[in-house]
């Protein structure tokens, strides 16, 4: 058929790919547009070049994808290597992961290295699910990637992906080599066995694979795994030691059960120890740094609840929760480099998830517990299984967690109750060590107003009754107030000397404050589980102790009693407030309705102004 005179032409189609772009995937592209040759399904040169920017959070991230699959093949040790050389400016990190995991056969280390090629495939039952993992993790690091296999002594099989040697490749279809079988491994690779690294800067702070005078192939033995990257252009620091730091800090809790099961881990020839933030590992890196013998948390519950694999859908599959409380009786005395450094109670690890045994998030979720502080001493940890991952939202490379909806509302209503009360728990006694004072002594505000008390118009009197009975009447009262750590004759020798005393209680139903006036002691009760507490006294005692903005003072006993200040103010104000009142309706019952009724309209208009 005849093209009529006057009709456009369609232009020729134009690539406009990069200059730095593959060239032999340009090419078979252009084969493709003009010649009508067939289209495969993935252009390899391509392909493999965006599989780079796949998005890891970070190189641990991606390191752990190695350890994933080396747990998966049953390792027992698994050594993970940042190699720096060459001088600042001008470095080069090569990294590498080995693990005694059962290795892999010539035809199944081809597979492997093929994208999508696994022998697991979807299986939800271990950590990996899709192969691509291995391929995607190395390459987000290096262009190259050597893997080297074995399931025989000194019979080593090796691959190589090579992202700038595949993009050359003009053919329509790349498909891999057959494995390379050596001998004997690269002397790049066994020195890393052999000699020690740049990090750590002292060699008796590396544990070598192989010492002096041993032989590497008898110590890699019958079967196992090395993934190498040289020349890593794309990793998160930039050099060994952080890249160390960070791998270490962030594996010693993601596998922590692998650990603590035996698992052998090394960064850099250091051997990672267990971290576990919800304290209840009993061989975890904390309890070294604790001399006292309560070294580990309670458990306060175990739950086991049903979750459906997909909203609305009737098959199910089971998630466990727990809910472990901090001894903040005995760890809240502890220094603040402990606490902070050493036990690490403020970094905001509430919430912890563990698919498979492996965990994926760790950190806070204020709407499955709170915003407040209390958190720094509970924690939450929730398994699931690896058939609940879309209702879990975990993604292919295990980086987080994103809740469906129902799932979430699920959680909450299993354990919301629960939360409450512990949340509860924790404000009360923390409210109790805010008044609790060096030894037996008033604290500075019932000082204050006691001192004072010669300058008042009209004295606190007693009634001839208590009068009569004042010091068996004071015994009394003491022991209803004794503080923690207190014997009855110091609890009764700190009533005596003041007339003014604070206490604290933790209440849904109190107002902010409750004032007594009794035995001529003016007795102020403040309500911690009011929203006055956590938003204005709370505040003023960490601003009265030097702990303005810090988020992380978990609720500590104060370091020193402040003798003035905004929080000995306010008390003060409150104290002056209760003796008021106390003489105001002391004859008088009709004022002290009144007041009564405008204290706790007050309260509840204070509270929700606060909250609303």
């Amino acid at each position: 058929m005849s093209t009529p005179e006057n009709a456009t032409l369609a232009p020729e189609p134009a690539l406009t790919w990069s200059a730095d772009a593959p060239k032999g995937g340009k090419a078979v592209m252009n084969r493709v547009l003009k010649d009508g040759a067939s289209v495969p399904l993935f252009f390899a040169q391509t392909l493999i070049s965006s599989l780079r920017d796949v998005g890891y959070n970070n190189t641990t991230s991606a390191i752990c994808e190695h350890v994933d699959n080396a747990i998966q093949a049953k390792a027992t040790e698994v050594r993970i290597f940042f190699r720096q050389t060459g001088k600042k400016g001008d470095t080069v990190i090569d990294a590498a992961v080995y693990d005694n995991g059962q290795g892999m056969a010539p035809n199944v280390l081809k597979v492997a290295t093929s994208f999508g090629g696994s022998m697991n495939f979807n299986n939800r039952a271990g950590i990996g699910r899709f192969g691509m993992g291995m391929k995607t993790a190395a390459l987000s690091m290096s262009p190259i990637m050597d893997l080297y296999s074995w399931q025989e002594p000194r019979t080593y099989y090796s691959m190589t992906l090579d992202v700038d040697a595949i993009g050359r490749e003009r053919t329509n279809t790349v498909e891999l080599p057959d494995p390379t079988l050596m001998t004997e491994l690269p002397s790049e690779l066994t020195d890393l066995f052999s000699k020690p690294l740049s990090f750590p800067a002292s060699a008796n702070d590396q544990s070598l694979m192989v010492e002096r005078g041993e032989d590497l192939d008898d110590r890699l033995g019958t079967h196992g795994t090395i993934i190498y990257m040289p020349a890593c252009d794309r990793l998160t620091y930039a050099t060994a030691r952080t890249l160390v730091e960070h791998a270490m800090k962030e594996m010693a809790r993601v596998y922590r059960r692998a650990i603590n099961e035996g698992l052998k881990l090394y960064v850099n020839n250091r051997l990672v120890e267990a971290f576990d933030p919800t304290y209840a590992m009993a061989g975890a890196r904390h309890a070294r740094f604790l001399d006292i013998p309560e070294k580990t948390s309670r458990l306060m519950f175990a739950k086991k609840i049903a979750i459906p694999l997909r909203e609305h859908g009737t098959e199910t599959n089971d998630i466990v929760i727990r809910l472990y409380r901090l001894p903040i009786e005995q760890w809240s005395t502890l220094s603040r480099k402990t606490l902070r450094n050493d036990l690490q109670v403020f970094n905001s690890l509430t919430v912890t998830m563990l698919r498979n045994d492996r965990e994926v998030f760790a950190g806070q979720m204020t709407d499955l517990t709170t915003r407040h502080t209390v958190t720094h001493w509970y924690r939450v940890q929730i398994d699931f299984p690896g058939e609940l991952d879309e209702a879990f939202g975990v993604a292919a490379n295990k980086q987080g967690v994103r809740l469906k909806g129902y799932v979430k509302e699920a959680i909450k209503k299993a354990i919301g109750d629960d939360i409450t009360t512990i949340n509860d728990e924790i404000k009360r006694y923390q409210g109790a060590q805010a008044s609790a004072r060096k030894g037996a002594q008033p604290s500075a505000a019932e000082a204050r107003a006691t001192d004072a008390d010669l300058h008042q118009a009209k004295p606190l009197e007693l009634t001839p009754e208590e009068e009569a009975q004042v010091e068996a009447n004071l015994r009394t009262l003491a022991i209803a107030l004794k503080r923690d750590g207190e014997t009855d004759d110091e609890a009764f020798e700190r009533v005596k000397a003041s007339k003014y005393l604070i206490e604290f209680k933790h209440d849904e139903y109190w107002p902010f404050y409750h004032v007594e006036h009794r035995y001529g002691r003016v007795m102020l009760t403040i309500n911690t589980a009011h929203p006055f507490f956590e938003h204005l006294y709370e505040p003023l005692r960490k601003l009265g102790n030097g702990q303005a903005g810090d988020e992380d003072d978990g609720g500590e006993a104060p370091a020193a009693e402040v003798q003035d200040g905004p929080l000995v103010a306010l008390e003060l104000l409150l104290l002056s407030l209760g003796r008021a009142q106390a003489q105001v309706t002391a004859q008088n019952e009709d004022a002290r309705k009144i007041l009564e009724t405008l204290r706790r309209e007050w309260s509840e208009t204070y509270r929700v102004q606060l909250t609303a």
